[in-house]
């Protein structure tokens, strides 16, 4: 899945992932971050921390994702599949990244 997606994670601070491994919902979350933590997405920024958080509680699984410019992500995976969190998480970077670019260039 991961080569599919052009991920590139430079504006993203952290990202951590919850979830109950016993519901039957996790399924998709449990291969979103099976393709973050690959080692092409992973290479695109060294300093975003991904974080794990496994629990027994039966809460719904969430990824929550912080970006370096303050902003927030939270995709609840139980109503997502593992294209649409990827491609959201994508197109968020990617419109971060092309203001970046355009704010560097104004100031050149």
């Amino acid at each position: 899945m991961a080569s599919k997606v052009n991920l590139v994670l430079r504006p993203v601070k952290s990202i951590v992932v919850r979830f109950c491994p016993f519901e039957p919902n996790v399924e998709s979350t449990r291969k979103f971050l099976q393709c973050i933590y690959h080692k092409k997405v992973q290479a695109t920024n060294t300093n975003c921390e991904v974080t794990t958080d496994v629990r027994h509680d039966g809460s719904e699984p969430v990824v929550d994702v912080m970006f370096a410019d303050g902003d927030r992500l939270i995709m609840k995976g139980a109503h997502l599949t593992t294209g649409e969190m990827l491609s959201a998480l994508e197109s968020r970077c990617n419109a971060k990244d092309l203001k970046e670019e355009q704010k560097n260039k104004k100031n050149l």
